[in-house]
């Protein structure tokens, strides 16, 4: 990837930062030239990902917390600068029957995948639409458009999610900020698994997605993409 391809954007966050696509991602941007802050509960785990790329690692103590959030984005403001790249990529699940799930289990899913995706979409548009310019990305998954048995909490979640990301996209891209959802429809390949049938996604080519879709120039932005494996059922 060249440097000048991404010169537009100069600093990026990213929430639920993890070393699946998060880990991926982040060693794109960094390639790019770009200031990365990585955001999660355990900054520990990363650690080695922060000394590898040089990104920056900041605690988060709770991504459905508001003063934890806006905490957050002020550090990042002080210490890196105002993010014009956000990235949510944090979510929570309460799997099991309908009857037998805890409602506060049900709440919390909800509070960090649909709730935490609003903070960070609040706090990344105070920043970008006295600019006229940023990106925000949103993570989703097979449960933003389709809700399996025994997966409830999550699916509702997930559509929470891909419904903020519409309202986002169409309110804030005539402000200049790209929103787009991912949907990532299928199994992400761990580290060191070996995949001869393809059947999972490979976390660099996900970032890989993220990364073009970055590039795109404003008169032909995509909202909203799939991905999968070719050997996935949809």
């Amino acid at each position: 990837m060249e440097r000048n391809d991404m010169l537009k954007y100069k600093t990026a966050l990213i929430i639920g930062a993890g070393p699946g696509i998060s880990a991926s991602l982040t060693r794109s941007l960094t390639a790019a030239g770009i200031n990365v802050a990585m955001a999660a509960r355990n900054v520990e785990k990363l650690s080695a990902l922060a000394k590898e790329t040089g990104a920056r690692a900041f605690p988060v103590v709770d991504a459905a917390d508001p003063f934890s959030v806006e905490q957050l984005f002020g550090e990042v403001d002080e210490a890196v600068g105002a993010p014009d790249i956000v990235v949510y990529n944090a979510s929570a699940r309460a799997h099991g029957p309908l009857a037998d799930l805890k409602p506060a289990d049900v709440h919390r899913a909800l509070d960090i995948t649909a709730f935490g995706g609003f903070l960070a979409v609040h706090h990344a548009a105070r920043r970008m639409v006295p600019k006229g310019h940023g990106a925000i990305l949103l993570t989703g998954a097979s449960a933003s458009i389709k809700g399996f048995p025994q997966s409830a909490a999550f699916a509702m979640g997930k559509f929470a999610l891909r419904g903020l990301a519409q309202s986002a996209a169409r309110e804030l891209g005539p402000n200049g900020i790209h929103v787009a959802h991912f949907i990532i429809d299928g199994g992400v390949r761990k580290s060191g698994v070996i995949d001869e049938k393809d059947g999972l996604l490979t976390p660099d080519a996900i970032a890989q997605t993220y990364i073009d879709v970055l590039k795109q120039p404003r008169d032909a932005w995509s909202h909203e993409i799939d991905l999968r494996p070719w050997a996935e059922k949809f």
